[in-house]
């Protein structure tokens, strides 16, 4: 029944109102972070692209304690590792491109930016485009001086072979830390034509390197015909969910088994968007249809809130496969969402 009463009080209390008065405390925090006085917030379409639209703060490279930041964004633009398509080197400028993504994480009730000191630091910079081999030991070398600063890394690929040298800078920092990796493959086959740098088999080198414990590593979506070349997830203790049980246990049930693999010690977080299916995430260099779903994935990562989470990335954009632009929208959605698992550690570290 129409509540002339309601109606009024509605329009005493916002009739008059601009979009900045807001008056639910949780929700006016928020708005007090976005608006200025005169109830104006930015465009979020001007200006520089930067990732999450984070303070864009590339001399903070060239400083030891890099600015005193807690959280580093970083793009490693390097796809010489790919086995089918390449184009993943263009991923980090295409996230960058995304808007609209935050503050407010409206599930776990934070504004990360605001939690935290973040700022997208730029590039990994590589001495050339055409070695595959530096190109890894440049990586190393970065994520090593990063890590053992004290600085958490949040990255976006480039090809999934990059994580293999980013772990090998955190584990310096954290020795063998656990891994929740989502994929469509396990990454975990042996060297291809005599390299070991390619991105079929990061996740065997991070063991082997002593960079990540395979007892406490979770993958989560695995599908496709490149079964057989995994063996080494199974005989090294990794824990492997398939896209297909997945469907039959439920992403509580997922939640539950990953926070029991990797306990409470230090985590890392592996995201290539081929664990997507393809409709949600076709801008990738080897889609396998059959895949998670982009609300599956989103609170999966939700539900590891708590967890030691020191450092993650997100891999595998390759834009020019995707008309649409969803799949770089879903990865700055996921970046995200990383994002706040990592400023959440940070807190409970105090």
């Amino acid at each position: 029944m129409f509540d002339a009463k309601k109606l009024e009080a509605l329009r005493a209390k916002y009739g008059d109102g601009n979009a900045a008065d807001i008056f639910d405390p949780e929700f006016k925090r928020v708005a007090d972070i976005q608006f200025s006085a005169g109830g104006r917030r930015s465009m979020p379409f001007a200006g520089v692209s930067t990732f999450l639209d984070a303070p864009y703060r590339p001399d903070a490279q060239e400083l030891a304690d890099y600015g005193g930041l807690d959280i580093a964004l970083i793009g490693v633009p390097m796809d010489l590792g790919v086995t089918n398509r390449t184009g993943a080197r263009f991923g980090p400028r295409a996230v960058r491109t995304i808007e609209r993504v935050g503050p407010y994480e409206h599930f776990l009730k934070m504004v990360p930016l605001a939690e935290a000191k973040v700022a997208d630091i730029g590039d990994v910079p590589f001495r050339s485009r055409f070695s595959l081999e530096s190109c890894h030991e440049d990586i190393d070398a970065f994520y090593t001086r990063l890590c053992t600063a004290g600085i958490v890394p949040l990255s976006v690929g480039g090809d999934h072979s990059v994580t293999q040298s980013i772990l090998k800078g955190v584990a310096a920092k954290h020795g063998p830390v656990g891994l929740v990796h989502f994929d469509a493959h396990c990454d975990t086959s042996g060297p291809y034509e005599g390299s070991k740098f390619q991105h079929g088999g990061p996740f065997r080198v991070a063991v082997l390197d002593g960079s990540i414990d395979p007892e406490r590593t979770i993958q989560i979506g695995i599908r496709g015909a490149a079964e057989y070349l995994w063996e080494f997830s199974y005989e090294s203790g990794m824990t492997v969910i398939h896209a297909e049980d997945a469907t039959r246990m439920g992403t509580d049930a997922i939640i539950a088994k990953a926070r029991a693999v990797v306990g409470g010690g230090p985590v890392y977080v592996s995201f290539d968007v081929d664990c997507l299916d393809p409709v949600y995430a076709p801008g990738t260099g080897t889609p396998e249809i059959g895949g998670m779903t982009s609300r599956e994935c989103v609170a999966i990562l939700r539900g590891l809130a708590g967890l030691d989470v020191i450092g993650g990335d997100v891999v595998e954009v390759a834009p020019q496969y995707d008309a649409t632009t969803n799949t770089a929208q879903v990865a700055a959605q996921l970046v995200f969402e990383i994002l706040c698992l990592q400023v959440m550690a940070l807190k409970k570290r105090g």
